[in-house]
This record gives structure tokens, sequence and C-alpha cells, in this order.
């Protein structure tokens, strides 16, 4: 016996027992090699984080992006807002070009018509664009039948699968 075995105290009958540590790769088979449940393991993880890596990437990219066409935006927005002052004073300068050779009020009523004239012909261009718009026949035709395809809605189309059984109806 060596010393340490005296030093130690005695174990009681009653205290669980716990499991060694193992000296060896638990991963790996009796012949060293990667048991076929630790290659799927490590097959899962990996792809697992790979997705994960590819969203990270995506929301990266996107954010950078979205901040780009936010800024773009904005400036077109200033850039219309400035394009509609300048039309009102080129409509103001139409004017006074005009009363060179006719009376102001002459002049400035000639550019009311034309602004008029060019509404009208965009409000009526507008209007004969949404006749034409059609309902989304295919997408209402598609939501009907998911009627048929859901247990105890509409007529079942076909013959009931083999292996399934028929849903019972809970109010019979």
């Amino acid at each position: 016996m060596s010393g340490d075995q005296d030093t130690w105290p005695k174990e009681p009958s009653d205290a669980p027992r716990v499991p060694a540590i193992p000296m060896s790769d638990a991963r790996l088979g009796k012949d060293g090699q990667p048991t076929f449940g630790a290659l799927v393991k490590d097959a899962t993880a990996s792809a697992s984080t790979l997705v994960r890596s590819e969203i990270q990437l995506a929301k990266t990219e996107l954010i950078g992006e979205a901040k780009k066409a936010g800024t773009g935006t904005g400036l077109i927005a200033v850039a219309g807002v400035l394009l509609l002052y300048a039309s009102l004073f080129f409509f103001v300068f139409l004017g006074f070009l005009l009363a060179i050779w006719l009376p102001e009020w002459a002049a400035f009523g000639i550019v009311f018509l034309i602004l008029l004239v060019v509404a009208l012909i965009g409000a009526f261009v507008g209007y004969k664009l949404f006749r034409k718009l059609h309902k989304p026949e295919k997408t209402l035709e598609s939501v009907g039948e998911l009627s048929s395809v859901i247990p105890g809605r509409g007529k079942s189309h076909g013959v009931a699968h083999p292996q399934i059984p028929t849903a019972r109806d809970p109010q019979s």
C-alpha cells in the first residue's frame, strides 16, 4: 500500500459514482477513425454555422445597401421638390415673357390654360390606365382552391390517401 491510500478518507457506500474521464477522444471509434454519429454531428454543426454566417453576411450587405438607397431616395425627393419650385418660377417667367407681346392678363391666362390642359390630359390618361386594371384572377382562383385542400372544408378532389386515416368530425 502506498502512503496516499492511507490519507484518503473512506467513501461511503451510498455515494454516487462519478464516471471516469475518458483518456481517448469519445468521437473516435475503436479503429481511431471518427464514428458515423460524430461525422453527422460535425456536418450538421458546420451546416448550421454556414447558414448563420450567410444570413449575417446578407444582413450586413442589405443594411449597407439600404442606407445607400435611403440616402439616394432622400436626395431624389429633395431634387423633386426643388424641381417643383423651379417649375413655378418657369411658368411665372413664361407669363412675363408673353406679356411682352400681349397684355399681362392675357399672358398669364394663356399660361394658366396651358397648365390646365396638361393637368386634364394627365388625369384623363391616368383614368384610362386605372380602367385597364384587372383583378388578380389567378390569385383569386388559387385562394378559392385552398378550401378543397383543408380537411373538413369543401369537396375533396380525388381519392383519400390510403395510409392516412380519415378525419373524424368533432361535432358528431
